[in-house]
C-alpha cells in the first residue's frame, strides 16, 4: 500500500452548493472549535485550536479556491495523550469540493495522518465526528457541534481519547478526566 493510500480520507455529500460548502469550511468556529484564535479564511492566515490541555495545534491557511478547495498545514501541535509530538506537525488537511448530483461532495484528507500514528485510531474517530457529523450539519442546516468555548462539554466523538489515555496513564480514571479533539 503507498504512502498516499494510507492517508486518513472521508468522504460526503450535501444538498447545498459547492461555494456554501466552502463558506462552512472555512467557518471553523461553526464546526470545530468557537474558541480557535486567528485567521481561518484568507491565504496565509494561521489559527490557533486547543481543546483544555488534550490537544493544541496551530495552522496556517495555504490554499483556498473558493467553491472548490481548502488547504491548510499544521504549524505546530500537541496532544497529551500520545509520546511522539511530531505526528501531526507539517500534515496537510485538505479539503476537496465538487458537484455532484445537484449538490456538493467534500473530500476531506488529512495528507500525513496514517495508520502508524499512535494518535491514528483517536483522530480518525475525532475527525469523522467533526467533518461527517458536525462540518455536514454546519453546511446542510446552518448549525455544526463545535467544541465550546471554554470547558463546556465535548461533543460524543472525542471521547475516545480517553480509553487511549487512560491505557497509558493512571492519571486518568474517568471519561471526566480527558477529551480529545483532532
Amino acid at each position: 500500500m503507498t504512502q498516499a493510500a494510507q492517508n486518513y480520507t472521508t468522504v460526503f455529500s450535501v444538498e447545498r452548493t459547492p461555494q456554501e460548502a466552502f463558506e462552512a469550511i472555512t467557518n471553523v468556529r461553526g464546526w470545530w472549535s468557537e474558541g480557535a484564535e486567528g485567521v481561518t479564511d484568507q491565504v496565509g492566515g494561521e489559527f490557533v485550536h486547543r481543546y483544555k490541555d488534550v490537544h493544541r495545534c496551530t495552522v496556517r491557511v495555504t490554499e483556498l479556491v473558493p467553491g472548490r478547495k481548502v488547504t491548510w498545514r499544521v504549524l505546530d501541535n500537541y496532544f497529551n495523550f500520545i509520546e511522539d509530538q511530531a505526528e501531526w506537525k507539517d500534515t496537510e488537511v485538505v479539503f476537496e469540493i465538487s458537484e455532484k448530483d445537484g449538490g456538493a461532495e467534500v473530500r476531506f484528507t488529512h495528507v500525513g495522518l496514517v495508520p502508524q500514528y499512535e494518535c491514528y485510531d483517536v483522530c480518525t474517530n475525532a475527525w469523522g465526528g467533526y467533518i461527517s457529523g458536525s462540518l455536514r450539519n454546519l453546511i446542510n442546516t446552518g448549525q455544526g457541534q463545535p467544541n465550546p468555548k471554554e470547558d463546556g462539554n465535548a461533543p460524543d466523538h472525542q471521547h475516545a481519547a480517553t480509553a487511549h489515555r487512560a491505557k497509558r496513564s493512571p492519571r486518568a480514571t474517568s471519561l471526566a478526566d480527558t477529551k480529545v479533539t483532532a
